[in-house]
């Protein structure tokens, strides 16, 4: 099993260099923000259009086949079983008794309302000595204010699906699509990013953008270095994953006959010796770059790119605002 090629979340692909990877990092990193901002307050269409933006980005960018079948595959089939559960299974939030408009013996109630006694007649100044005579009936239909015409039944129904256990409603729908929609566009769009653009171009394109910040003593040399070698440890750590997995695997361990208590202890002896490992990279980085002379962020700074914004930056930023043109004129919930 090899996790830096079946599971490369995270990982920077080096080769093919698409129109992606030569993009800015800063318009990179500004999409990758309103692809996370914008389906806040969106609507259920709207961010069902953002899963068609991703999934086109990566077949326009010719990512291979093999780095980006394997997460949008199961990370489409996980959205698929959530928007499932949301629509289908869970509540869809709406806990209330809807009363009947009519009553449930219509003919009963009807025959109960003709046998009640006449309704007196009200007391006015016209019949309370009884010199004037009674209203006619014409008088008394002249009278009555018209009612207005009730609009007749539609075959609007809020109950889609029943069959029991299984009751799919229309909030319900709507809910498992915003909840489906919104853990692909996080997930994907972050890896996409994270595939597309070197760690060393992250940190400077975030250091550029957090340049302002200086003016309010904030570290932000010493923010960005943290964040580069963060995006350098992963590979790390998937590396260590990958070989304790290997050794317990040589190891012909038979799981049959081990008991629930000798597996979990099996379990942790392994969780702690990754943990060990970690630790050790951890501190022979740190060794390295003191025998570099590496004291703080400020005193060693390396300019790893030169940031310039090209033609097709300014025309993926044109396109950034007419994204969110339509985002506030269409994509709003309604």
């Amino acid at each position: 099993m090899d996790l830096l090629r079946s599971l490369p979340l995270g990982l920077y692909l080096e080769k093919p260099i698409t129109w992606l990877h030569k993009l800015d990092p800063r318009v990179k990193l500004i999409w990758l923000m309103s692809f996370l901002l914008s389906p806040v307050l969106g609507s259920s269409i709207w961010r069902l259009i953002l899963v068609g933006i991703l999934i086109i980005l990566t077949f326009t960018a010719s990512i291979p086949l093999r780095v980006w079948k394997k997460q949008m595959g199961w990370l489409l089939m996980f959205c698929s079983l959530i928007f499932f559960m949301s629509a289908a299974i869970a509540p869809d939030g709406i806990a209330i008794n809807y009363q009947p408009r009519l009553p449930k013996d219509e003919l009963a109630f009807a025959q109960q309302t003709a046998n009640l006694p006449p309704a007196p007649e009200p007391k006015t100044w016209k019949n309370i000595f009884g010199l004037l005579g009674k209203e006619t009936p014409q008088e008394a239909i002249s009278q009555t204010p018209k009612l207005t015409e009730l609009p007749q039944p539609t075959s609007y129904s809020y109950i889609i699906f029943q069959q029991s256990p299984i009751i799919i409603t229309r909030r319900s729908v709507d809910l498992g699509i915003r909840i489906a929609t919104l853990l692909f566009t996080v997930i994907y769009s972050t890896n996409l990013y994270l595939l597309t653009t070197a760690s060393e171009e992250i940190t400077a394109g975030i250091e550029d953008l957090m340049e302002p910040l200086n003016k309010l003593k904030l570290p932000v040399t010493e923010i960005s270095l943290t964040l580069t070698l963060s995006l350098r440890f992963i590979p790390l750590v998937l590396e260590e994953i990958q070989n304790l997995v290997r050794s317990v695997r040589t190891r012909a361990i038979n799981w049959k006959k081990l008991g629930l208590r000798q597996a979990s202890q099996i379990w942790l002896i392994v969780a702690e010796r990754l943990l060990e490992n970690l630790l050790l990279r951890a501190d022979q980085i740190a060794s390295a770059m003191k025998v570099r002379g590496f004291t703080t962020a400020d005193q060693h700074r390396v300019q790893w790119h030169d940031l310039k914004l090209k033609a097709l930056d300014w025309i993926v930023l044109i396109s950034l605002g007419l994204f969110w043109w339509i985002r506030l004129a269409w994509g709003g919930q309604g």
